[in-house]
């Protein structure tokens, strides 16, 4: 687990992973562009889930994986909850052959803190990016984990370099965890109010008559 990184050398970090997918696009600029999708209004799809343990640091890991239908150079992943540490580099795999691709990110954020922010490339839709970080309590506790997503993509326009962003996205809760009161329910889609409540409201009238 990544510690705590003086903020003007996480600036640098992030700057100079920027200027790389950038060069990157500079000189081989997107092809096709007509065809692609619009990068502010991609589709990504993804989920979060327990991760796996850390040498060194005991603390729960929580998975997040997704891809969107055209290509990015960065992502931000807003917690409702304190993240407590961030693994870097994520893995990124082919969706069609499930290998994996030598695309990659660099991802940086206050801990604890609220948000992952990641710079880099994938250079095509379809792309799975798989990485990790730390919360502070075990992952089907409540709160539970339920990020949002939001993706850019750098581009030329007509010798301009472009900048595109679309989301958020409502990455959902973990998956893997025995349903509770608030299952069903997600960040960007609510269950209704007073949902649960009446449920556990008409469960005790139950018990009351047994006895």
């Amino acid at each position: 687990m990544h510690q705590p990184v003086p903020a003007h050398r996480k600036t640098a970090l992030s700057l100079l992973a920027a200027l790389g997918a950038l060069a990157l696009l500079l000189v081989a600029p997107a092809t096709g562009r007509a065809e692609e999708s619009n990068p502010n209004n991609y589709s990504c799809v993804g989920h979060v889930s327990a991760g796996t343990p850390e040498e060194g640091n005991a603390g729960p890991q929580v998975q997040y994986s997704f891809y969107c239908n055209g290509p990015i150079t960065g992502y931000q992943l807003e917690s409702n909850i304190p993240v407590a540490g961030i693994q870097s580099p994520p893995l990124l795999s082919s969706n069609a052959t499930k290998s994996p691709l030598t695309d990659t990110f660099s991802c940086s954020g206050e801990v604890p803190g609220y948000a992952l922010n990641c710079v880099g490339l994938a250079k095509a839709g379809y792309e799975t990016v798989t990485g990790q970080f730390g919360i502070e309590h075990a992952i089907c506790a409540e709160p539970r984990e339920d990020p949002l997503l939001t993706v850019t993509y750098a581009y030329l326009e007509k010798g301009v370099v472009t900048q595109a962003i679309s989301g958020p996205y409502d990455l959902g809760r973990p998956v893997g965890c025995k349903p509770d009161a608030l299952s069903g329910s997600t960040r960007l889609n609510p269950a209704p109010s007073g949902k649960h409540s009446k449920k556990h409201k008409h469960k005790g009238k139950k018990s009351a008559k047994k006895h």
